[in-house]
């Protein structure tokens, strides 16, 4: 990675402002359900506690589009990081305003403080310039952790390291080495699985891949625009009528590339969006009408997983299934278990690839989790992400 880091600048003693990504998952009762992105900006925040720094903390939380929503209040995010560091973390009652401005002052070395959420700013997501300055008028250094957010060029990502020293944090440092060393020198075979819902959302990512794997096998509803591209009928399943020879010249490329490029052979269908739906597994070209694709069915399960057993680095982007419904999350957690038990870099793109692992289980047998779904894709697109280009390079 050729951008700074917390370890390549002089912190000791200095106020620190930190981007970090805590737009975690909560329930009905503000608990926080699943609490890894916190847990992810740990390392960071220990080495600025460790250097005497006087550490101030800032996040967004959901979506509140700059208007001061109580729902989105990080008061739940302040409570777990004081349990996890076992010291309390200061919540300030606003953003930039007075409470933010007197904690940041009354800061000693080794504190902790957190700003309430970012986005209850209304110029947060313009990049407004008067704001990112009362962001940096805080600090003495700014830290980006936050990978989450990487690809969005807001105030409190971008906007404030045009007026203080910028580097990353480790939780971006790990990810872009990870990343990018999948890309840019794999171990072949390298594979890529790319699931999800349309073949627009993942084409970017489709052709800067077909470029440098040797295996590419697609699943999730996106398949159907594969097979609708090829002439067979696709019942009600999703599928991009406007995309079909987009679909064809990706079919074409991999051909003239080289690249294996694998599609299911059999698929579970249903016959309604809901859980307990009647289903059952037909070959790929014998879709029938009325009834809409969910999962990959065994035999593309099986093979998948042979596949799988030859490479050497894998990058997993996007659930094979409907994975959020148990009889069609067979498929995601197939293909999660197979990974697991391959030798090989596996790494897993963010979003709800990740979620799948987790919920599978599996975590701890993949190499890397990224904890950005959007900022994962475009960076596996070849797209520069506006939050990293910000930072000082080595």
């Amino acid at each position: 990675m050729n951008k700074k880091t917390v370890r390549d600048i002089d912190i000791k003693g200095k106020k620190v402002l930190v981007r970090c990504d805590f737009n975690v998952p909560f329930d009905e009762n503000r608990k926080i359900t699943d609490n890894r992105r916190i847990v992810a900006a740990l390392p960071t925040i220990k080495y600025l506690i460790e250097n005497d720094c006087k550490v101030i903390l800032c996040s967004h939380l959901g979506r509140p589009k700059g208007e001061v929503k109580p729902e989105f209040s990080l008061d739940i995010v302040a409570a777990e990081l004081s349990r996890l560091l076992g010291q309390e973390v200061k919540l300030a009652k606003d953003v930039v305003g007075p409470d933010a401005r007197r904690l940041a002052e009354n800061l000693k070395p080794g504190e902790v403080m957190l700003l309430e959420n970012v986005r209850f700013e209304p110029g947060e997501e313009k990049n407004d310039d008067e704001l990112s300055k009362a962001f940096a008028s805080l600090a003495e250094v700014y830290v980006n952790d936050a990978f989450g957010t990487a690809h969005r060029a807001h105030s409190s990502t971008t906007g404030v390291a045009k007026y203080l020293p910028a580097v990353s944090g480790f939780l971006i440092e790990k990810e872009l080495n990870f990343l990018g060393s999948a890309l840019e020198n794999p171990e072949r075979p390298f594979m890529a699985i790319l699931g999800g819902r349309k073949v627009s959302d993942k084409i970017g990512v489709i052709e800067s891949l077909l470029e440098k794997v040797d295996v590419l096998m697609i699943g999730g509803a996106m398949a159907y625009t594969f097979f609708k591209a090829m002439g067979y009928n696709v019942g009600n399943s999703v599928c991009e009528l406007d995309k079909l020879d987009l679909a064809k010249e990706v079919m074409e490329k991999a051909k003239t590339k080289g690249v294996k490029f694998m599609l299911p052979v059999d698929t579970k269908v249903g016959k309604e969006f809901k859980p307990d739906t009647e289903s059952k597994t037909v070959k790929f070209s014998e879709i029938p009408d009325g009834w809409e694709g969910f999962d990959i069915g065994e035999e593309t399960i099986k093979l998948y997983s042979e596949e799988l057993k030859k490479a050497k680095t894998v990058i997993w982007n996007g659930p094979v299934g409907l994975f959020e419904f148990d009889q069609f999350a067979v498929g995601t957690n197939s293909i999660a278990k197979a990974l697991a038990d391959i030798d090989a870099v596996k790494i897993v793109g963010g979003g709800d690839s990740a979620a799948a692992v987790e919920k599978a289980g599996l975590a701890d047998k993949f190499t890397h989790i990224s904890t950005g779904g959007g900022a994962s894709l475009e960076f596996l697109e070849g797209k520069k992400l506006p939050g990293i280009e910000a930072l000082q390079d080595k």
